[in-house]
């Protein structure tokens, strides 16, 4: 399924997510308008073709003319935004978004919004180390996950045109999960990665580890160049789940410690068997 060629689409927000599905809805022909409150992101994504129409406050024109809006806002900016301006909208509007947490968020929007519009929650798993519309970059969907999550108050047509976005940026698949299992997924392929990531650069105390390190400590500490704003944001949004999947790595690490300290080679073997069929699991 495709996007409706018609539809007027409203981004707020224009960082690297928001900035990259302005550029790759516009690339592929669709009426892109965007707010963010940095003027100059705005500037930038009309000088250099991103957005048809663009500005830096709240413009009464933009929002009563979108037919679809993407929030790429934090969290709280996104509550908020949706309780002093919906009342903006036209109706029949559908609302999407691409924040990292869902259950603190979804519901809440849900109930808060006028019932002649409709919240039909998204997680592109996509992104870059570098952030602002600067770097926006439509290929970053190309080989990534996206992810729709619906809850039972969702019409059909919104999840499909939800999906339909996935779709249109090229996304490689296109999968669905209700907030709470989203949650704990992103707890694990995520948040804990992110966690993991950042222990590693903090737990040595060596200030030339960028003169020994290989490939694979690089790859391992790519995530560590991290928005302290942003992600303090989320794993405290997702504290129950992300610690949940904190404790199980924990578990884990620490049987792999009493094997290598037992010296039981052959549970070491069987481990490293595991992970190595899994991992291929992502080649294919």
């Amino acid at each position: 399924m495709k996007l409706d060629k018609d539809l007027n689409i409203l981004i707020v927000g224009l960082g690297l997510i928001g900035g990259s599905y302005a550029m790759g809805l516009h690339k592929k022909g669709y009426n892109v308008a965007a707010i963010d409150v940095n003027e100059n992101s705005i500037k930038y994504a009309l000088e250099n073709n991103i957005i048809d129409k663009g500005s830096a406050k709240i413009d009464d024109s933009l929002i009563s003319s979108a037919d679809l809006v993407v929030f790429a806002l934090y969290p709280h900016v996104f509550l908020d935004w949706i309780k002093n301006n919906q009342h903006l909208f036209k109706s029949g509007a559908v609302i999407t978004d691409v924040t990292g947490v869902k259950s603190c968020i979804v519901y809440e929007i849900q109930n808060t919004l006028r019932s002649d519009l409709e919240f039909i929650a998204a997680h592109p798993m996509a992104g870059k180390e570098v952030y602002g519309i600067e770097n926006a970059d439509d290929t970053i969907f190309k080989e990534a996950n996206y992810i729709v999550v619906p809850t039972d108050t969702n019409t059909f047509s919104a999840i499909e045109m939800c999906k339909a976005i996935g779709e249109t940026l090229g996304f490689a698949r296109i999968s669905s999960l209700p907030p709470k299992a989203h949650d704990e997924m992103i707890g694990f392929v995520s948040q804990l990665t992110h966690c993991i990531a950042i222990c590693l650069m903090t737990c040595s105390k060596s200030e030339h580890l960028v003169d020994y390190t290989g490939d694979s400590f690089r790859d391992l500490t790519r995530i560590a160049r991290i928005n302290e704003n942003m992600w303090s944001e989320l794993f405290l949004l997702n504290k129950d789940a992300l610690l949940a999947q904190m404790k199980t790595f924990i578990t884990e690490f620490n049987g792999f410690y009493e094997i290598l300290e037992n010296e039981d080679i052959e549970k070491m073997k069987e481990k490293m068997i595991k992970s190595t069929a899994r991992r291929a699991l992502f080649d294919k």
